[in-house]
């Protein structure tokens, strides 16, 4: 990771400049909470809102002068052929090519196409790995770098057209590098470099509702455009705290996978906990699960059950709130972990239909349920008939037909990336809370022994380090701070966390905590009593010591740094920067 645009390199750091010209109601009154008045809203807009972009239509580009890796690529006619043979995986092969600059200068966004077909792509050894039709964006003056790809493809593919639509996140790129071939895999792959195209364009998502500020019950401002809620009104503009919310955050946890017990919420309880975020999860990294729908409504079944008979009972005794979460949804994801229901009817259905159930079941419990989390770690990399954004609002929509008081969790695209802010668009709903999961720097967040049978300790990075320190937090952050600032936005940190392994995880942890106290934002650490790499309840021992190389600590400096954030309390001097 280079610089803190980076949370994977296959990042859609999207950034759609042209705002839909939408119709904002006025002001409410005092009132106006009102389930009448909430779903008038949702009717209003209900069908109307698009965020996928059209597509450009694309020209041919000029020839290319192109720099070959020294091994498993040539160039044949006008084929780009990479061939990395099975016995060399995992193995990288990447051709690059500089874009002229006069093929982006002054634009918004830039979209390319190139035929190509591939066979015995081998599963990558990460996901944003793979095949490559990829975008390398440079901006000089900050130094951001962003790598927008393709979709992935394993297996055999046939003749066809790949599609990279990216737009420009922040600043205009001062040059784009295109990289084609394969990395960290093996496979064979052939590029037409006769059929590339390309022209300026809005990228994968446009951005709508952007006069729109969000209402919420506690402050009475509704769906009011901007402009004039900036210059009327000095309780939003320029506030630490938006959304309307006062007093002291609300902080916790995620609840564990399994269904949670009496005895998980009387320790948070002692820990200082008031917000819990309810997972509902089966094989949440698994390819093909989940895609037997009345199997999957059967299991959903029984967690809710879990919810209504133990979760809810409990958190009401010991004064918690709590996230419905849906963790997994129905049909799964794909091998390149995009969800099946952004292209599959059927799917997208029983997505909606979901939340329709869930909200007649709890209508007339957010006395105790905080908000219904619509999806978990959303994941859009092409266009699709059932774009990520849009089913959540499909979703909310159904929801407030039922429930029009329950507050509803809105994720962002790219595993809820808090970069992929730059190209969110708010519902054009009342009561809505937006959710980042925060794990950047990711090389850091995310460090793993490469096994614990390995003769000799892997190195890790530490935090902090240069280039990956508080001041990388922040900047990441101030992407969603400035969606916050201009929707007058409630937002809530889901999931953030840093791997027991992870020299500094507690500096770490208690940064992220520092920060969302000082902007105001709810939060839940991920997670407790789930993967003991997360759990501050154990830590790592010598390694290669233990199969699993983790042993129950009732006491160490994540521990620590997580329960002086949950009571409320100044990092200390163990854990200050």
């Amino acid at each position: 990771m280079k610089t803190y645009l980076l949370t994977i390199p296959t990042v859609l750091l999207a950034l759609a400049i042209q705002a839909a010209d939408i119709q904002v109601p006025p002001p409410a009154s005092a009132d106006a909470a009102s389930a009448n008045a909430v779903s008038a809203n949702a009717a209003i807009h209900l069908g109307t809102q698009e965020t996928q972009a059209p597509e450009a239509t694309l020209g041919p580009i000029p020839a290319l002068d192109w720099r070959l890796p020294k091994k498993y690529a040539t160039i044949e006619g006008d084929r780009l052929i990479i061939d990395i043979p099975a016995e060399a995986y995992p193995a990288d092969a990447v051709a690059e090519a500089d874009l002229p600059a006069a093929l982006f200068d002054g634009a918004e966004g830039f979209s390319m196409a190139i035929d190509a077909e591939g066979k015995a792509l081998a599963k990558p050894t990460k996901g944003y790995l793979g095949l490559k039709f990829q975008f390398h964006l440079k901006e000089n003056a900050t130094g951001r770098e962003a790598w927008p790809n393709t979709r992935n493809r394993i297996g055999d593919f046939p003749l066809g057209e790949l599609r990279n639509d990216t737009t420009f996140g922040g600043g205009h790129p001062d040059s784009i590098t295109l990289m084609l071939g394969l990395q960290g895999t093996s496979g064979h792959v052939e590029f037409d470099l006769s059929t590339l195209r390309g022209a300026p364009s809005l990228g994968l998502f446009q951005r709508i509702n952007q006069d729109w500020i969000v209402r919420y019950p506690d402050t009475g401002m509704a769906g009011t455009p901007q402009s004039n809620l900036l210059q009327g009104s000095s309780d939003l503009a320029g506030s630490t705290q938006l959304g309307g919310r006062r007093g002291e955050p609300l902080r916790g946890v995620m609840l564990p996978g399994r269904n949670p017990t009496e005895d998980d919420f009387a320790t948070l309880a002692e820990w200082g906990v008031t917000l819990v975020r309810y997972q509902m999860i089966r094989n949440w990294s698994g390819v093909g699960d989940n895609r037997d729908i009345p199997e999957f409504l059967s299991w959903l079944d029984g967690k809710l059950d879990c919810l209504e008979q133990v979760v809810l009972p409990c958190a009401r005794k010991y004064g918690i709130k709590v996230v419905v979460d849906l963790h997994v949804p129905p049909g799964g994801r794909d091998a390149v972990r995009e969800m099946s229901m952004y292209r599959e009817k059927e799917y997208a259905d029983a997505f909606i239909d979901i939340w329709r159930r869930i909200a007649t079941r709890f209508k007339g419990n957010s006395d105790v349920i905080y908000g219904y989390d619509l999806i978990n770690e959303p994941n859009q990399l092409d266009r699709a008939p059932f774009d990520y954004w849009t089913l959540q609002r499909l979703a909310a929509e159904a929801i407030r037909e039922i429930d029009p008081e329950t507050p509803i969790v809105v994720e962002s695209n790219n595993m809820d990336s808090p970069l992929a802010f730059t190209y969110l668009c708010p519902l054009a709903l009342t009561n809505v809370i937006y959710q980042i999961h925060m794990y950047e720097p990711g090389d850091v967040t995310h460090q793993l022994p490469r096994s614990s049978r390995a003769s000799e300790p892997p190195t890790f990075l530490a935090y902090p380090s240069p280039g990956r320190d508080r001041a990388l937090v922040e900047r990441v952050l101030s992407v969603v701070r400035a969606f916050e600032k201009r929707h007058g936005a409630k937002i809530y940190v889901g999931e953030f966390s840093a791997s027991a392994w992870a020299p500094g995880a507690d500096r770490y942890i208690a940064d992220c905590i520092a920060l969302f106290r000082e902007y105001g934002w709810d939060w839940t650490y991920h997670a407790f009593r789930e993967w003991e790499g997360w759990s501050v309840e154990h830590e790592p021992v010598a390694f290669g010591t233990t199969p699993d190389c983790f042993r129950p600590s009732a006491d160490n400096p994540r521990k620590r740094a997580l329960l002086e954030g949950l009571k409320g309390a100044s990092p200390s001097a163990e854990h200050a920067p």
